[in-house]
């Protein structure tokens, strides 16, 4: 729990500087409330929250829940320096400790990350947001070899 500030602020930052790139304002405030603090405080007490760190700042978080890695977010200023597949990797391989098969659901942000890794799309949605916006997202899935 002495992580929930600093990984709430991770994921909320990143939200903010990405995804109004990809979807309306509506979209990015459900984004924003369903990864808000209540929700990562709930998967720190669960234990599925993890965080990587890089000259002692944390740059980035994912959470593992049973078969499902969701929550993966590296601020834009620290990407492309390896953390956010560091993060996967870790989560790949403690899913496929347990399971045959890891799901993801996609935001549009994220999707060429996850297809360059071997996952496929299996289901996609469009959700509409109390502002009337729609966001869109695919469920994927990869088999574990």
């Amino acid at each position: 729990m002495a992580d929930l500030k600093t990984v709430t602020e991770i994921v909320q930052h990143t939200i903010n500087a990405i995804y109004p790139r990809y979807y309306p304002a509506g979209a990015v405030d459900f984004f924003l409330s369903y990864h808000d603090g209540a929700s990562i405080s709930d998967d720190i007490a669960a234990q599925c929250v993890y965080i990587i760190e890089a000259d002692g700042v944390m740059v980035g978080t994912v959470t593992v829940k049973g078969a499902e890695i969701s929550r993966i977010y590296v601020p834009p200023e620290r990407q492309g320096n390896g953390y956010g597949a560091a993060l996967f990797d870790f989560a790949e391989q403690k899913v496929a400790a347990a399971h045959d098969k890891i799901r993801v659901e996609a935001s549009l942000p994220a999707k060429a990350f996850y297809l360059k890794r071997g996952y496929r799309e299996i289901e996609y949605f469009t959700y509409l947001t109390e502002s009337g916006d729609y966001l869109a997202y695919d469920v994927m899935e990869k088999s574990v070899s």
